[in-house]
């Protein structure tokens, strides 16, 4: 018996397998990340469709998706539980994605808050202009240098990045199909 250990794994079995095809996604030819089946994907398609879904397959150019349609139910206990009402299969070229990944979402919005602040800055340097012309006593610098900083601040703010839709495939982005089966054609 303890001979028969070492000799078994010295013996070498050939053993054959299927590589599956894969996707990569690349930015200025650099790899960001890898796509294989059986991973989740979020991407918006060329018709402007938002999917966020499991890979079920990349076979001859396509992803086959599969995104699960969930639920939460209540019970009886005042808790929830989490259940699957249903599935949608999509298949795409790859060519039809248009992006990958979702819009990052925050609670703040930036560019509300700074369009706030443009207006309130705008709206005290005016009222500063007309107290400095009604009554030049009354008149402060330090109010008046305040209002132009906030407003200036708020129009950076409102104007600040374009809130991206994820990576959109493009000049700096580009998907990659790597065929991985034997036969050439």
């Amino acid at each position: 018996m303890k001979l028969l250990l070492p000799i078994l794994l010295l013996i070498s079995t050939a053993s054959f397998s299927q590589s599956a095809d894969f996707i990569q996604l690349k930015k200025n030819n650099k790899l960001v990340t890898t796509f294989y089946s059986g991973m989740n994907i979020s991407l918006t398609a060329q018709s402007g469709a938002n999917i966020t879904a499991l890979i079920n397959g990349i076979q001859n150019d396509t992803i086959y998706l599969q995104e699960f349609i969930i639920q939460y139910l209540p019970t009886t206990f005042g808790t929830y539980i989490v259940d699957t009402a249903g599935s949608y299969r999509y298949k795409y070229h790859y060519n039809q994605v248009a992006a990958i990944g979702k819009k990052e979402k925050t609670n703040f919005n930036t560019k509300g808050s700074g369009a706030a602040l443009f207006g309130g800055g705008a709206l005290l340097t005016l009222a500063s202009g007309v107290v400095y012309v009604a009554d030049r006593k009354k008149f402060s610098l330090p109010l008046l240098l305040t209002s132009v900083g906030l407003g200036t601040l708020g129009y950076f703010m409102a104007k600040g990045k374009k809130g991206g839709s994820g990576m959109v495939i493009g000049k700096k982005y580009k998907l990659v199909y790597m065929n991985m089966s034997n036969k050439k054609t």
